[in-house]
This record gives structure tokens, C-alpha cells and sequence, in this order.
């Protein structure tokens, strides 16, 4: 390589820029918009489903029940996302469009919060942030923390004990020469680069043989964090993942199960109309194709509005003293469906 020739190197959002730097972006990305396609237009089909998954709504936060196969932030390949859906749909008459506090797998479900202005959105972030980097080794009180997250999620097999913590580091590794990547547990002897992760776990539910419903409550925010803990520390991959758990769905068969549904034609055509090619029914255990089992449940989290109307609020302000929000998601119905079978019985 010539001397005047400096090697290129990816950078992500967290790395600073010095003067003289130079960005290069890849040929996909244009220079100027498209003017023919109408950017954030939604139909009003699409603003009533949006609208439809919204849990809490104030002047400071919007809460949502993010439908599983929805990404919540815009990339490569992906058409519409959240963060983009949440500007056009959401915005309720403020000039601001929601903003992202945190994030949520594209097959996860659940509680999603964004931030309506930008002093609650970045409150929140502090807030999100801290339970990521402010996690030690030591174990921490949940039932203190002023955010609380519980997830159920359904798994294959059975955890050796009813409930305990898990606190490994996690590290990425690149895997199909370099075409993609994933999260794995590091050890000692591997020269990783890695980040602590502490989950809480509990049994909630076994009574099918074969699964078991747990509640799992993330103390530390990493990327797939529930699902490694669950697949490489447990032994129990989440149902339907196949990432982490691809060895034990291998040989998967559907559970058989002779319950009759009883739903209406017009209930049936509803649900196979929902927008943006959303399916929210099948991937339940009953079938072949299966969806991930991975439901963000409960929140608990301060009341920034009411601190905002009452104090000049910031990011570095104690919020450990404020009125709680507590917010609940019903779990989509593939899983409910899941949950009934395996509190049932299923015919073997």
C-alpha cells in the first residue's frame, strides 16, 4: 500500500470526528432523495394500525406494543420502520416527531417507548443508558431500580433451577466470511472484546412437557442478551430462534393440539389484512413455521411528564424519587396461542 494511501475503517455512531476526516459511504446510498417516492406516507389504514398500538400516550412519552417482524430503526433493506412510521402516525399534532429511547429486536414484541420532545427523549435515553453501563458484577436490587423491564419469553426444555442470575460477558464474533455476525459468551482465554451481561431469570410455567415459560428481567441492555443467556447459559433456546437455537429446531415437529378456534370470517379476514405484510397468528408451537417467543411484558419507569410539568428536568437529575409509570403489553396472539397449549395439555 503507497504511503499516501491510509487504510479504511468503520466507524460507528459513537466515534468522534477530527478535522480533515473523510466519511465514505457506500454506492446504495443516493445523493439526493428520489422526489418520486412520498417519504413517511402512510394510508389511513396504516395510521389506524399505528395508532391502534399505542399503551400510554403524554406529553412527554408515547408507549407502544411494537408487533413482532416491525424493525424499529430504518437500514439497508429495510422499507418501513418505526422510527420512521412513529414521525408520520404518532406525532399527535407536536411539531416534533417521537423519538427512540431504546431499541427492541425486529422479532421481539412488546412495551417500546419514545420520547415525544426532545428534553423528555433525552431524560429517557440517560435513563436507558445508565441500566446498560451502570451494571456491575455485584447483584442488583430490580425491585429498588427506577426501570424495570420483564420479559416472558418461551423456551425449549427446562433450566436446571426455577429461578437464579446470570452474569457472563458477551463479545461479537463474525461468522459466513464476514456476511454476518453474532453475540456469544466470552471467556478468559478468548481475546474478545466483550461487555458485561446480568439477566434474572424465573419460571413461570412448565406444565407442557418439553417447554417452559420463563420471565426474564435484564439488568444490562446488551444486543441479544436474553437470547444468548437463554440458548448458551440455560441450554433452553427461546422458542423460534433460530440464530442462537438453530441445533435444537432442527428436528422441530409441531405440537398437536385439537382445540377448534372460533373465529368469525370477518375476524379472520382482519387479521390477514393488517398492514405492512404483519402477521400476527401463526408461529405458534401448533405449526411448522415458527416465530420467536420473545415478549417485552411489563415496564416500570419514571413519570418524566409529571416532573416536566413540575421541575426543570435533565438529563443528570435524580429520578430515583419521582411517581412510577407501570405499563403492560398482551402478548401477540402466535404466543398466546402458545401459552394456551402448553396451560392445556396438547394431544401426544
Amino acid at each position: 500500500m503507497d504511503q499516501g494511501v491510509q487504510a479504511l475503517k468503520r466507524v460507528g455512531a459513537k466515534d468522534s470526528m477530527n478535522l480533515g476526516d473523510r466519511i465514505c459511504l457506500p454506492i446504495s446510498v443516493k445523493e439526493f432523495p428520489d422526489d418520486k417516492q412520498e417519504e413517511g406516507h402512510c394510508s389511513e389504514e396504516e395510521v389506524k394500525f399505528i395508532r391502534s398500538l399505542v399503551l400510554y400516550k403524554d406529553p412527554a412519552i408515547v408507549v407502544i406494543n411494537k408487533p413482532p417482524g416491525l424493525p424499529v430503526q430504518g437500514g439497508i433493506g429495510i422499507k418501513r420502520s418505526l422510527d420512521e412510521l412513529a414521525a408520520t402516525c404518532l406525532s399527535y399534532g407536536f411539531s416534533e416527531p417521537p423519538r427512540l429511547v431504546h431499541r427492541l429486536d425486529r422479532d421481539c414484541s412488546g412495551i417500546l417507548v419514545m420520547g415525544r420532545t426532545q428534553t423528555s427523549a433525552t431524560v429517557l435515553h440517560s435513563l436507558f443508558r445508565e441500566k446498560t453501563f451502570g451494571a456491575s458484577d455485584d447483584v442488583i436490587d430490580h425491585a429498588k431500580a427506577i426501570l424495570q423491564r420483564r420479559y416472558w419469553a418461551l423456551v425449549i426444555g427446562s433450566p436446571r433451577q426455577q429461578e437464579g442470575l446470570i452474569s457472563v460477558p458477551l463479545g461479537k464474533v463474525v461468522v459466513d466470511n464476514g456476511k454476518s455476525d453474532r453475540i456469544t459468551i466470552v471467556n478468559k482465554a478468548q481475546c474478545l472484546p466483550s461487555q458485561h451481561a446480568i439477566t434474572k431469570y424465573k419460571v413461570i410455567g412448565s406444565s407442557c412437557p418439553g417447554f417452559t415459560w420463563l420471565e426474564l428481567i435484564p439488568l444490562t441492555g446488551r444486543k441479544h442478551q436474553l437470547r444468548v443467556h437463554c440458548a448458551e447459559v440455560l441450554g433452553t433456546p427461546i422458542v423460534g430462534d433460530y440464530k442462537y437455537g438453530w441445533r435444537t429446531h432442527k428436528d422441530w415437529k409441531p405440537v398437536a393440539w385439537s382445540k377448534i378456534e372460533s373465529h368469525s370470517n370477518e375476524e379472520r379476514s382482519k387479521r390477514k389484512n393488517i398492514p405492512f405484510d404483519l402477521n400476527m397468528d401463526s408461529g405458534s408451537i401448533a405449526e411448522k413455521n415458527l416465530r420467536l417467543h420473545l415478549h417485552s411484558k411489563q415496564m416500570v419507569l419514571p413519570n418524566v411528564s409529571l416532573a416536566l410539568q413540575n421541575v426543570k428536568l435533565h438529563a443528570e437529575c435524580d429520578l430515583s424519587g419521582l411517581e412510577s409509570l407501570e405499563l403492560v403489553a398482551p402478548m401477540p396472539s402466535y404466543m398466546q396461542k402458545s401459552w394456551d397449549i402448553t396451560n392445556s395439555g396438547f394431544d401426544g
